[in-house]
Formats: structure tokens, sequence, C-alpha cells
């Protein structure tokens, strides 16, 4: 049985795709800013949440999204679909790393893999989408600056370790963290998910715009949680 995840404007079908919705990738879709692109990118789009969201928020953005993971392929092009953008997202089964497409994109979106290290996940699908061996961070950072547009930025979300290590890969690439935010799930407890925004570029002592993101407080969600993803959840 398929399980499918209804947003207002549109739902998820997750199919055998390795990664369900999560709120790292809602987090991420209503964060990214794509103002102004014309051409956006989603690397490793699993069920295609991520282009399903930019699609909603930007109306004249093309999108196109793409995995190594055919399964994952082929759940992102039915959603797509089923959407109302069908005819602004291309879905293609593609290696990023190797690849070289003949335009240069002005955003780029990821939820990448970030498990390390340990026990890998039993399906393929699962343990593709969680761990980075099948696309490592330096590789990642490396395709990241290769694709973007001159102007472009690039949007991602990772737990904070992984997250910080991140942007010194892409320091070394050629990229500049201009953006981010912690995530934190309580008032109370250290943040756990960082989100990134990466511009190309190399600028000395630069210090990133920093903000917090708090989820809940007592027991509710917080005013900036329900700003940032009332136009999606169902509930908000």
């Amino acid at each position: 049985m398929s399980k499918r995840f209804n947003f207002k404007q549109f739902s998820v079908d997750m199919g055998k795709c390795g990664m369900p919705v999560s709120t790292d990738g809602v987090l991420l879709g209503a964060w990214a800013d794509a103002s102004g692109c014309h051409n956006l990118l989603d690397i490793g789009c699993g069920t295609g949440l991520l282009s399903l969201m930019l699609a909603q928020r930007f109306p004249g953005t093309k999108i196109s999204a793409i995995d190594i993971d055919k399964t994952a392929v082929q759940t992102t092009r039915d959603n797509a679909l089923q959407s109302l953008w069908a005819d602004r997202i291309n879905v293609l089964a593609i290696d990023v790393t190797a690849w070289e497409p003949e335009q240069y994109f002005d955003h780029i979106v990821c939820n990448p893999p970030y498990f390390t290290s340990g026990i890998q996940a039993s399906s393929a699908q699962r343990a593709t989408a969680r761990h980075h061996d099948a696309l490592s961070h330096l590789a990642l950072v490396n395709a990241i600056e290769k694709l973007l547009s001159p102007a472009g930025s690039a949007s991602l979300i990772l737990p904070v370790y992984e997250g910080e290590n991140l942007i010194e890969l892409a320091s070394g690439a050629g990229l500049t963290c201009r953006q981010k935010a912690l995530v934190k799930s309580t008032p109370a407890k250290p943040a756990s998910r960082l989100l990134i925004r990466l511009q190309k570029g190399m600028a000395e002592d630069f210090q990133p715009e920093t903000t917090e993101l708090v989820i809940q407080d007592s027991g509710k969600y917080t005013p900036e949680f329900i700003a940032l993803t009332r136009d999606f959840y169902l509930k908000m």
C-alpha cells in the first residue's frame, strides 16, 4: 500500500522511495529563497517534495529534479504529473557528479545524505537516501560549484555538525556560506539542524547572517514555524 502525505496544494505519494516526507524537507522547501530564479535544480529529488514546494512558491521557475535512484525518479515523476506544475518540473535519472548540462542553475536545493558512519539501512533505496557513500559532501559541493550560475545560490539542510563541516568543504570549493539558520525542536534543546545558503565566490573572514528557528514551545508550534510552513501543512 502506498503512503500519501497531503499538503494544501499538492500530495506526495511516497511509493517505494527511500525517504518519506520529513520535517527537514518541509523546512528546507519553505526556507530556500529562489526569488527571481529561472532555472532551479533539485539534487537527490527523492519523492519530489522540494521540487513541488518550490514550484508552488516560485511560479516563474523551471525545475530540474534529478536522482541517481530510478525508483525515486519514478516517484517524483508520478507526483509531479499529479500536481498543478507538471509542465515546469523535468525529472531525470542522473548522477550529478558526472552530469554536464547545457545550462547553469540560478538556485540549487538539496536535502543531502548525511550519515558518515554507522550501520546502513537494510533497504537499498533508504541507504542511498540516508548515507553519503553514494554522494560524499565533498563531491556534492564540487557539483554545486560547477552547476551554479555566477550569481546563483544553493540551499541545504543537515545536522549541525555535518552542516558546519560541509560549510568548510564548500569554502575550499569556492563557495561562501551567506546565511544559516539553527533549527531547535524546543527552546531548551540544542540546535539539531542547520539550514545553509551558499553562493559562489570567496569572501575572506565573511560572517554569515545567522538566525534561529524554534519549532515548538510549551507543546505548541511557534509563530515563526507556523509562518514559515503555513502555505503547506493542512492544519497550520
